[in-house]
């Protein structure tokens, strides 16, 4: 292992020299050291980082990254990018992460990108928010290639009143694990351990003139875990794997011998909706995210869950002592999934969100959801709340409310999120009555209410010749998970 961290410093020194020669090229190096609770992560410093988390107990992290954009001024049809971004961390173990490592090419309006990228899929706030519904940036990115229209391509013929943005990826997700069945009757010990892909489609229009003050924007993505069917559905299953992608972007379902109306993968999306108006001196956007998973938002059967936001942003300017930039709130509820009694009649009787029957891990990708961070996986959750052993995710109904921040104090900025949720476990670990297939829920425990607190400050200042300064503090206090702190301390260089 150490001589592979050797043989990448040996490695990056020749390639930054070769960077160095090109234009809109950027490196930027960051180190940070500090003490976090032992076995504890808060929710904060392990959350829609991109997988880039550091060690609990004392640690350090050396973080560097080289970045080539494409030219902001000379927009010619073709261009191209990559960016790598590692992170080593040192403390009771010793681990590297490749954050990012991808390259993109650029012709007219479209875009061909292949390797680890650093993406949120749906419509709301970046920079601040709670986390999108089916990828937020909380996990590393699964390796993919995609084509995609990446901004908003605004209609010349049609008075420039319609743009449109869109893209289709295919990703590799790795091994994986699957419930292997025979004849449809479970073995509780009987897995297997397969490959499997990621299908994502996404399609989003922006509805107002460039200098318009009101905007509307709505779209859809869509996205489905898939691959080595045959060997979950053993011999009756007969399709190529073409005609299995085919079966798997169009959702439709699959009938052979014992499979009856079978849709195939794990599915997963949003349908987005948004308003932004533009005043004088702030820029007020809204949003809600519709999910789904099994086809209840078709029957309007989950219609109560989503994500809603608002962001306020300041546009004007801020030469103050105490200035704020951007804040949000957002409300995110998922407790419905068509399994509440007045939810209408759907062919799936609910929709456990994050997980799935055939794929163990549900909606993650190396032990973090890919989604919200909300929707929580057993690994960090208290160990005496009840769960069903099959579950990954123990706590998918969930009512939070969050805040986010963006600020600065002289020449201080400072990034505040601030979240308080009451989670309630899954169908299986509550008395409440339902409308589910489960035949006896709660016979394992019951998970009741917990309620948790999580905040996180984020603040840094600049110095001479490029270095900035700063520190991460962070902690938790609740039910859920185990009251906890971290506090980190950071020096940056950009080149």
């Amino acid at each position: 292992m150490k001589k592979a961290y050797i043989l990448c410093l040996l490695l990056s020194i020749p390639l930054a020299r070769i960077f160095c020669q090109l234009e809109n090229v950027s490196f930027s190096t960051e180190a940070l050291a500090g003490y976090i609770s032992p076995d504890k992560m808060p929710f904060w410093l392990r959350s829609n980082r991109f997988g880039s988390i550091p060690l609990d107990n004392a640690s350090l992290s050396l973080l560097g990254a080289v970045r080539k954009d494409y030219d902001p001024v000379n927009k010619g049809i073709f261009d191209w990018g990559t960016s790598i971004e590692g992170r080593l961390n040192m403390g009771n173990q010793l681990n590297f992460i490749l954050v990012e490592g991808y390259g993109k090419l650029r012709v007219s309006i479209f875009e061909l990108k292949a390797g680890r990228s650093k993406d949120i899929t749906g419509l709301c706030d970046t920079s601040l928010s709670s986390g999108s519904w089916t990828i937020s940036g909380n996990a590393l990115g699964i390796p993919k290639v995609q084509i995609s229209i990446p901004e908003f391509y605004t209609i010349p013929w049609l008075g420039k009143l319609f743009a449109f943005k869109s893209q289709i990826m295919h990703g590799w997700f790795g091994e994986t694990i699957m419930y292997r069945y025979e004849g449809f009757d479970f073995y509780d010990e009987d897995t297997i351990y397969l490959n499997a892909f990621l299908h994502q489609f996404s399609f989003y229009g922006r509805f107002g003139k460039p200098g318009w003050k009101l905007k509307l924007y709505g779209g859809f993505n869509h996205q489905a875990t898939w691959g080595n069917e045959k060997s979950y559905f053993t011999d009756d299953f007969k399709l190529s794997i073409l005609n299995t992608y085919l079966y798997v972007i169009t959702g439709k379902p699959y009938t052979n011998g014992r499979i009856k109306n079978e849709r195939l993968g794990d599915h997963m999306g949003s349908i987005d909706i948004g308003i932004e108006y533009t005043f004088e001196k702030i820029k007020v956007l809204g949003y809600r995210q519709n999910v789904y998973s099994a086809g209840a938002l078709y029957h309007f059967a989950n219609l109560q869950d989503g994500l809603n936001g608002i962001s306020i942003e300041n546009r004007a300017m801020r030469n103050t002592l105490f200035r704020w930039e951007k804040i949000l709130f957002e409300f995110l509820y998922t407790k419905n999934q068509a399994g509440e009694p007045w939810s209408p009649d759907t062919p799936s009787p609910y929709e456990s969100y994050y997980n799935h029957g055939q794929y163990i891990h549900g909606w993650s990708y190396n032990g973090l959801g890919l989604g919200t961070p909300f929707i929580t996986p057993r690994n960090y959750t208290r160990e005496e709340l009840p769960s069903w052993p099959l579950e990954y995710f123990i706590n998918n109904r969930v009512r939070a409310f969050h805040l986010g921040f963006e600020g600065g104090l002289q020449l201080w900025t400072y990034t505040l999120k601030a979240s308080w949720s009451n989670n309630f476990g899954t169908y299986y670990t509550t008395d409440e009555e339902q409308t589910t297939d489960i035949p006896d829920p709660g016979n394992i425990g019951i998970f009741g209410r917990q309620d948790q607190f999580s905040a996180c400050i984020d603040f840094s200042r600049p110095l001479k010749k490029g270095f900035t300064v700063g520190g991460i503090a962070a902690f938790d206090l609740g039910d859920l998970y185990y009251d906890s702190f971290g506090v980190l301390l950071k020096i940056a260089k950009e080149f």
